[in-house]
């Protein structure tokens, strides 16, 4: 069976990052499916999922990381191309992908005890996002 699902977000941008693993767990326990897989995919080519123990330090050293090895006012060709300022946010969105596959038993996210279901919008204003979600399973 294949149930497809969205969960609806408003981010603050500027690398915000959400816990979506309540809204993901809800939508697999509504879904009808009792094992399998989900799904979760951002249609958008400057935000992000990923796993990540959701507590302030982690957080703040995993923007850390992204202003690092990618800064917002670093020499970006998007930017000269379409002078919206987001080149930074594009690359990011890269190296951490746009999708994460979590398995699911019983309908409960087979996740670590310290790992959360992690969104961060690495655009650079706030915005409305849609998440896609396809359950799998039996």
């Amino acid at each position: 069976m294949v149930v497809t699902r969205s969960v609806q977000l408003s981010t603050r941008g500027n690398g915000d990052m959400l816990d979506i693993t309540p809204q993901v767990a809800r939508e697999v326990q509504q879904s009808g499916v009792s094992s399998g897989i989900v799904t979760i995919f951002a249609p958008s080519a400057t935000s992000g999922l990923t796993t990540i123990e959701y507590e302030s330090g982690a957080l703040a050293d995993l923007k850390h990381l992204f202003d690092e090895i990618v800064p917002e006012d670093g020499d970006y060709r998007h930017n000269l191309r379409w002078g919206d300022g987001n080149g930074h946010s594009h690359v990011r969105a890269a190296l951490v992908g746009p999708s994460l596959t979590v398995p699911f038993t019983q309908g409960r996210l087979l996740l670590g005890t310290w790992q959360q279901v992690t969104y961060i919008d690495f655009d650079n204003r706030a915005r409305r996002r849609e998440l896609v979600l396809q359950i799998m399973g039996e």
